[in-house]
């Protein structure tokens, strides 16, 4: 990595713990120096060093549209200029609200925040409010934000509760979550036929992006749906990252489920800190002020992070916007495994609208399991290799990647040429 990523990279660690704000930034898990970046515009970033690169990244997901669109920043200005923050109701926060409930058949009523663990925290509090049980079921693999009840994973066994996978999580409070197998019917019914009478809420990222993209299989997303009803739990669908990223329905709409509460964040804030959930009204009536689970933030429906989620919001309603952004991504996807195929390298990839899985292992994965098979180390050397030649893709084997609208054909061409020079001297 060059000298001025270096020099930043050493000054952060000294008042910045691993000199990043959020882990994986630090490159820990493929190893050398993060960039730093200075400017984005459309489907490019610029690091420190001046260096170009292809974005798969837009930050986490959010940047749909791609960096700096020109109505995104503008809505932005007009709204600084006239304010920065009031801490008190502003009309675009309806707007916002209105919007998400018109799009989403399933919000009756929407509550605004800064983030998606915020989102998911406020969630599974009101789930467990209106329920009155404790008992949450996540699936292993899935993060949902660095909330205490989420920072589990399984123990040994079909069905057990979690322990703490963070320190500063009390073991208490990790018993009450319950760890199962992404995609896997038959564990999620023997823990209802066990657990179904204390089971407060089922909470799921209908496709998933934190262990790598790993699609979701029907079945698995009916069994949950019917099983909630049946036992009386809340349904939760975690679309912070799928909400409006792949289809104008999110993953909801994309498979036919209608999920209890809905979590929102990303996309809706067009690169602003904006989050959200929302739902079935007689479930909301249950937050503060109306009802007795309390939820607040100082920041929420930050005005001007309101109005980029709103220019964003507007413009993906465009016709043909997603069916273009699921073309491209799906493009990418057939074309960097027909460059590996060519040079005999183990490697799939696989797309859901605007998300992307990279995998190197001969089929994509549809379990926690499968993505652990994947070969990591032929990951860091690819990833290593495409930022040399000005591709930034997530800086993990265990991250979802994503096109925006501004990537062009062209792009996508350039990338799957740098990845088929990479292959041929794999």
């Amino acid at each position: 990595m060059s000298h001025r990523n270096q020099q930043l990279f050493e000054r952060a660690q000294r008042h910045i713990p691993g000199g990043v704000n959020s882990p994986v930034r630090a490159f820990r898990s493929v190893g050398g120096t993060p960039c730093f970046f200075t400017q984005g515009s459309g489907s490019r970033m610029t690091d420190a060093d001046g260096k170009s690169y292809l974005d798969y990244v837009g930050s986490w997901g959010p940047l749909i549209l791609g960096h700096a669109h020109p109505e995104v920043v503008a809505a932005v200005q007009q709204a600084a200029a006239l304010g920065l923050s009031f801490g008190a109701p502003t009309e675009s926060e309806i707007e916002m609200a209105n919007l998400l409930c018109a799009l989403l058949p399933s919000l009756d009523m929407v509550r605004l925040v800064s983030s998606g663990t915020e989102a998911t925290m406020s969630a599974i509090r009101l789930a467990r409010g209106f329920t009155g049980r404790d008992t949450l079921i996540k699936f292993e693999g899935c993060y949902h934000g660095h909330s205490d009840s989420l920072l589990v994973k399984a123990g040994s066994g079909m069905l057990t509760f979690g322990n703490p996978s963070s320190g500063g999580v009390p073991a208490d409070l990790a018993k009450h979550t319950l760890v199962l197998d992404y995609n896997d019917v038959a564990q999620l019914e023997g823990a209802f036929a066990e657990y179904g009478a204390g089971i407060a809420a089922v909470i799921v990222e209908p496709v998933v992006g934190n262990m790598n993209l790993i699609a979701p299989r029907q079945a698995f997303l009916d069994a949950m749906r019917g099983l909630c009803t049946k036992h009386g739990a809340v349904l939760i669908f975690d679309e912070v990252m799928t909400g409006f990223r792949v289809g104008l329905t999110c993953a909801q709409g994309h498979y036919g489920i209608t999920p209890d509460l809905t979590t929102l964040g990303k996309v809706i804030g067009g690169g602003m800190p904006v989050g959200a959930f929302g739902g079935k009204r007689e479930i909301m009536e249950m937050i503060a002020p109306l009802g007795p689970v309390y939820q607040a933030g100082t920041l929420s429906g930050n005005p001007v992070a309101v109005a980029a989620g709103l220019a964003t919001l507007r413009l993906i309603q465009q016709p043909g916007f997603h069916d273009a952004l699921t073309r491209k991504t799906q493009a990418l996807c057939d074309g960097l495994a027909a460059a590996a195929k060519q040079h005999g390298v183990t490697f799939s990839a696989q797309s859901v609208g605007g998300m992307f899985g990279l995998y190197f292992r001969q089929q994509p994965p549809h379990s926690y399991a499968e993505v652990m098979d994947c070969d990591k180390d032929a990951f860091n050397r690819f990833f290593h290799a495409m930022l040399a030649a000005g591709h930034y893709f997530a800086p993990s084997a265990f991250e979802a990647g994503f096109v925006s609208a501004a990537h062009s054909d062209s792009d996508i061409a350039e990338t799957i040429a740098s990845a088929e020079a990479v292959f041929k001297v794999w």
